[in-house]
């Protein structure tokens, strides 16, 4: 049998009660997922969906509470402002935890002050016209478009978001002109896309594909470098005009929490979301919400997400988009 040093030793009984914990920590008190999004879109179906879960397995209350606004910022500056004790997370995305730091002037919070804890769901944009918009293609939104600049209107998440960005670039190559109508969130945006207050969207496919299916609105294509296999007959956007041949857009979810969180409760959580991602009903749920899971650990999923915030950097920049946060 090895002999061990007596320092070696004494440190083996600590070693394994510190990886316990990490992976059985539970809050033993009500938790909160901030959703800094309106309900129903994909940001407030993730938190809601993994609520139920981790209210299951931890044995307390778990409450979603919406804050939305300000593409986002709004909630997030919450969870900053909250106590890093486990008890307050976040459900957030592209938008307010990557775009926001170079497209927000005066951004309330910065990137070190939250702390990447686990991806959700990652999946394509769509781009979806209301039924009464006569296009049936890209080509012919496009048309209908620069026939008449500044006057079709598209609508977005919130400023920001890569719902409203998504738009952007496309217009961009298209060298075209429309008006954007930002909500708060997917769900309000989508009120007035079905009602034909607005006349296209390019939302996430999680959050819009019930409605594809449904008949309620028209896709026209989607934003990935291939086409989705949840819609194998919709084009990928950068088939269907040469404009539009280098455009590729994906967006993604995940969980937060505030700086300070102690590393055993960002690796507990980490460790039920991976979890509950494996369970083939989650896996199935997101296939037909037109994503799949972004399983990741902790490390891996915060430099997921700095080489997302570095990309969209660019973007902005190249783009000169530049607003006030609010």
């Amino acid at each position: 049998m090895m002999n061990l040093s007596r320092r070696a030793a004494l440190a083996l009984p600590l070693a394994l009660p510190v990886s316990a914990r990490a992976e059985d920590w539970k809050p033993g008190q009500q938790v909160r997922i901030l959703v800094p999004a309106a309900p129903a879109g994909t940001t407030d179906i993730m938190a809601r969906l993994l609520s139920q879960r981790l209210q299951t397995r931890w044995g307390t209350p778990v409450v979603v509470e919406n804050r939305a606004g300000a593409g986002g910022t709004i909630g997030t500056l919450e969870l900053v402002r909250s106590r890093p004790d486990g008890l307050t997370i976040m459900s957030g995305n592209i938008g307010p935890q990557a775009i926001a730091y170079s497209l927000f002037r005066n951004l309330p919070y910065r990137a070190e002050q939250i702390i990447p804890i686990a991806g959700t769901i990652r999946g394509p944009n769509v781009l979806v016209v209301n039924n009464s918009v006569p296009a049936r293609t890209v080509a012919e939104l496009a048309a209908m478009i620069r026939a008449r600049p500044g006057q079709i209107s598209y609508a977005s998440t919130g400023v920001g978001q890569s719902t409203h960005l998504s738009p952007v670039l496309m217009l961009q190559l298209l060298n075209a002109e429309a008006i954007h109508v930002p909500f708060r969130g997917s769900g309000p945006a989508q009120v007035d896309l079905l009602a034909g207050t607005v006349n296209f969207m390019i939302d996430n496919l999680t959050g819009v594909m019930e409605h594809i299916r449904a008949g309620r609105v028209r896709a026209l294509a989607v934003t990935s470098a291939e086409r989705s296999p949840q819609l194998p007959d919709i084009p990928a956007l950068r088939e269907t005009m040469p404009e539009l041949a280098s455009y590729e857009v994906n967006t993604w979810f995940g969980i937060f929490g505030p700086a300070g969180l102690p590393p055993a409760v960002v690796q507990g959580v980490n460790v039920e979301v991976n979890a509950w991602l494996d369970l083939p009903d989650t896996r199935q749920r997101f296939t037909d919400l037109g994503g799949a899971p972004l399983r990741l650990s902790p490390d891996e999923f915060a430099t997921f997400v700095a080489s997302e915030t570095r990309k969209w950097g660019e973007v902005v920049r190249r783009e000169g988009i530049q607003v006030d946060a609010s």
